[in-house]
């Protein structure tokens, strides 16, 4: 039994962020490389994960009553399946408008059959007092698997490379950037593979039996307000989240770094995510997960400020690593956190997936608006001042976010009064 809950277990962390490898992992660690690559700019590429958000929109707020009724092994399967065929056309370096369709294709491969339903399996698997410990452990892992696939895709890219990243032309880093992108593809299908044989239907609470689609469980949920604070904390954490893809072009912008040493400094993030994601659940099942909540957002607020300020200068690579590192500790210490917040505000399992979904539609908008901010900024902004500025819109969310972790602890406290 431990063994298979252990498996169980390691399936969540692997499907939760192989879904993502194509769409998000390639950029956030090879941004500066991906720019040159594909010949697009900031904006370009933030347009595109705009076009994903709009359809991500829509496929949370259906994705939810479906997880509500089916099982997610089926849902999670195809899901799987359909988003690594995107990674074939992406592999062969497309146009823009290739690019922008298969970013749109994503948002609904991704999101629809995938997310309500792997949040909802991945609720029944922490029970009823360990919600925190049950979604640090897997977003923890998530973070793991993500920095073992990234750490090891930048030695693959210096291995692929027939020269030294410092003098490699485009067409270089094309073929070795497209060679990766297969694996992810492959990533991606064998995670499939293990749901099949690994992932039980009951993981998912509600079966093809127990219940019709309907919208009943979205009616109940938008007329709490505890949901709506739980959307704010996730759009105001999710921006921070979203602020890590610049990581990588921070350091080649303002440090000078080339496209291997860049990438290995956005992986620095990639490795503080699953220690973050899992001690701020355990400690959130201790002290009260707002209360975790509110303590991540101070320290995202106080590490953005340092970037926000210029406060690092060339040279200061001790500085810069940990830096980063610490921002990423607040940033992922909220993704811990997120949906563990059910179980203070007293989230029925029977509607959790409409409670996802909701609370999705509302907290993944950075998913439409942050891309394209991100890009005007860093495009209009040359150097160091537009990483500067995009730091200083976080400080903004994060003190927005900060203010919500508050407002919701105080509120479910004399709820429960």
């Amino acid at each position: 039994m431990k063994l298979r809950k252990a498996l169980v277990l390691f399936t969540l962390m692997l499907i939760g962020e192989g879904v993502f490898l194509l769409p998000f992992v390639v950029t956030r660690v090879f941004r500066p490389t991906f720019l040159k690559v594909f010949d697009i700019t900031n904006l370009e590429l933030g347009t595109a994960f705009s076009v994903y958000g709009i359809v991500a929109m829509v496929s949370y707020f259906l994705g939810g009553p479906i997880a509500d009724r089916y099982s997610p092994k089926k849902l999670i399967i195809v899901s799987l399946i359909v988003t690594a065929t995107g990674g074939i056309f992406m592999g062969l370096i497309p146009s823009l408008a290739t690019l922008t369709f298969l970013y749109g294709f994503w948002g609904l491969s991704t999101i629809l059959l995938f997310w309500a339903a792997f949040i909802k399996a991945t609720r029944q698997y922490g029970g009823e007092n360990s919600q925190g410990r049950s979604y640090g452990l897997v977003d923890g892992g998530r973070g793991l698997v993500a920095a073992s696939i990234a750490t090891g895709s930048v030695f693959l890219l210096d291995f692929f490379l027939p020269v030294s990243a410092d003098v490699a032309t485009v067409e270089d880093l094309s073929g070795a950037l497209g060679k990766i992108i297969f694996l992810f593809s492959a990533v991606v299908v064998a995670s499939g593979v293990l749901v099949w044989f690994i992932l039980p239907n009951e993981q998912a609470g509600a079966t093809e039996n127990s219940q019709k689609l309907s919208l009943k469980g979205v009616k109940e949920v938008v007329q709490k307000r505890s949901i709506w604070l739980q959307a704010l904390i996730l759009l105001c954490g999710y921006v921070g989240y979203k602020c890590t893809d610049d990581f990588g072009l921070y350091a080649s912008d303002v440090f000078g770094y080339n496209d291997v040493d860049s990438a290995h400094i956005a992986t620095i993030s990639f490795w503080v995510r699953p220690f973050a994601a899992l001690a701020a659940g355990i400690l959130g099942d201790r002290f009260g997960h707002s209360k975790m909540t509110a303590i991540s957002f101070i320290i995202l607020i106080l590490g953005s400020v340092v970037i926000s300020t210029g406060l690092l200068q060339p040279g200061m690579t001790i500085f810069i690593g940990l830096t980063i590192a610490c921002t990423s500790l607040g940033i992922y210490g909220l993704r811990g956190l997120y949906y563990a917040l059910f179980q203070e505000s007293k989230i029925p399992l029977a509607i959790t997936g409409s409670a996802i979904g909701f609370i999705s539609v509302i907290g993944y908008t950075p998913d439409i608006f942050m891309g394209p901010l991100m890009g005007y900024i860093l495009d209009n902004n040359p150097g160091a001042a537009g990483h500067q500025m995009l730091f200083g819109v976080l400080v903004i969310f994060g003190v927005v976010g900060l203010l919500a972790s508050v407002i919701f602890r105080k509120s479910n406290r004399s709820e429960l009064a």
